[in-house]
């Protein structure tokens, strides 16, 4: 019913609508209320401000083609008026915008909406095939009535791995039986939800993708999800699925465990079987999973891996050089953080327990893993020219393009690097921040998101290189986003270092 509605009100609303249609940014902005107190809220999360609302829009890519097929008006007082319209999309289904206007001078502007879309069979960006169950477990155990998201480097039977490329996907047969990390999974009582979206051959960190689109930050809708275990970590962080099983080469697991506020660990390298798993850097890629809570964690680990007896109060040290990497407000709340913990924590370098730079094992990093990638799947992308989205082809590319004598001479130092690591760490655990800040927004561009990637794979090589078992905590919240914090130990502690996590956390 529009009959009284307040002068102008609905040529604004239509004004809207056609801003919607040509995703006319300028005119979007203009239509919201510039006021830090703005909002608007849809199945994602809820914005708040006119800024984190421009972000988002200008990251959103335009909404599907539309009529408003009815539209109810409801004046509150002068100036002021209640608007609730269903949508009818052009290819089927309907939704509805519930908006309070608010006049400013002869202008109207929205000043809080929210909105529901039309009704998904699954959201593509988080998932690429989903069941009821898409495969039931196969036996019984402690993950009884549980369901994981599969990241898509993983055999599932009956599908194909798609590696987030669907030129990949288009050629690969169909899986018969699964990869051992995840019959692990199948076997304990947990049944698979779907196969969930990566980065393409996860290599990445964001959790970006151009081919579907990408995956929302449950936690925070402005900001990124992490990679490449990015549609794993949305599908935990979104109540979807309980368990995510991903990879961590450089931070796959521990970057959208700190991006989403969720638990996230990396194994010790080698100590779960990768047979059934595509590969990216086999001297780097582990296998690990993302929960909400780590007694959920810790009963993946127990199912895949045979409990330890290892102990959980060895000494805790702060590396003096990781902070260094670290954003002042992250720095700040970490130090807050660590100040109220009950046990004694000691801040060291890393040069005094005898470990190389993190320069250094970041180049050594990059240098092996993309040479890895490389003979991974060279020969692939040489064949199939432009099926690779810009961002990751560039990435194969300058790998291809890194000098051939540094990258021999980093191979060759890999073992020596990774047993003085292993030596430096025996008895002792590590705590810091997971990554330097908050995920990204949406809308950062290449450049930014490639400065995170510097100083996020300089905080994660230390694991990586050392293949220690790493678990990143929600514990911090930084400029209302999670930032985890990271315990890493000598090889074979990893559910030492998830009990020790979770009673600093007291989760």
């Amino acid at each position: 019913m529009t009959a009284g509605a307040p002068d102008g009100l609905l040529d604004a609303l239509d004004a809207y609508e056609a801003a919607l249609a040509a995703n006319d940014l300028d005119a979007l902005d203009a239509a919201f209320v510039d006021a830090p107190g703005t909002m608007r809220g849809d199945d994602r999360g809820l914005l708040v401000g006119h800024d984190a609302i421009s972000a988002f829009r200008s990251a959103r890519g335009g909404v599907q083609t539309r009529s408003l097929t009815r539209v109810e008006v409801r004046p509150l007082a002068d100036g002021l008026a209640l608007v609730v319209s269903v949508s009818g999309f052009t290819d089927g289904g309907q939704g509805l915008q519930t908006q309070l206007w608010r006049r400013d001078g002869d202008t109207w502007r929205i000043e809080a909406a929210h909105v529901t879309g039309r009704p998904k069979a699954f959201d593509t960006t988080i998932w690429r095939v989903v069941g009821d169950p898409l495969v039931p477990a196969s036996g019984a155990g402690p993950l009884d009535g549980m369901t994981v998201a599969v990241k898509d480097l993983y055999a599932v039977p009956g599908h194909p791995v798609g590696a987030g490329n669907p030129t990949f996907l288009r050629e690969a047969a169909a899986e018969t039986v699964p990869a051992a990390a995840v019959d692990a999974l199948l076997t304990a009582g947990a049944a698979i939800r779907g196969i969930a979206r990566t980065d393409e051959f996860a290599y990445n960190l964001t959790g970006r993708n151009e081919h579907h689109g990408t995956p929302p930050n449950g936690a925070v809708a402005t900001r990124l999800p992490g990679g490449s275990s990015s549609g794993s970590a949305s599908a935990v962080r979104l109540g979807t699925a309980e368990i995510g099983i991903g990879t961590d080469t450089a931070g796959s697991v521990r970057v959208p465990a700190s991006y989403q506020g969720l638990w996230g660990l990396r194994t010790t390298h080698g100590s779960v079987s990768r047979k059934g798993l595509l590969p990216l850097a086999p001297s780097f890629d582990t296998v690990g999973w993302l929960t909400r809570g780590s007694d959920v964690l810790l009963g993946a680990l127990d199912a895949t891996v045979p409990p330890a007896a290892t102990g959980t109060d060895v000494e805790l040290l702060v590396p003096a050089e990781l902070l260094d990497l670290v954003e002042p407000d992250t720095a700040e709340a970490f130090g807050t953080f660590v100040t109220g913990l009950d046990e004694p924590v000691r801040t060291v370098h890393l040069a005094d327990l005898g470990i190389p730079s993190l320069d250094e094992l970041r180049e050594l990093l990059r240098l092996v893993q993309a040479a890895e990638a490389v003979a991974a799947h060279g020969a692939w992308i040489d064949a199939h020219p432009g099926a690779l989205s810009t961002v990751v082809g560039d990435r194969f590319a300058a790998a291809r393009a890194n000098d051939p004598t540094a990258t021999a001479e980093a191979v060759a130092r890999l073992g020596t690097v990774r047993a003085t690591i292993r030596t430096a760490l025996a008895g002792r655990t590590l705590l810091f921040p997971t990554v330097p800040g908050p995920a990204p927004l949406v809308s950062a561009d290449t450049a930014t998101l490639e400065r995170t990637r510097t100083a996020t794979t300089a905080m994660t090589s230390l694991a990586s290189v050392g293949g220690l078992p790493a678990v990143s905590a929600p514990a911090l919240t930084v400029d209302g986003a999670p930032v985890g914090v990271c315990l890493v130990g000598e090889p074979g502690t990893d559910r030492a270092l998830v009990i020790r996590a979770g009673r600093l956390l007291r989760d």
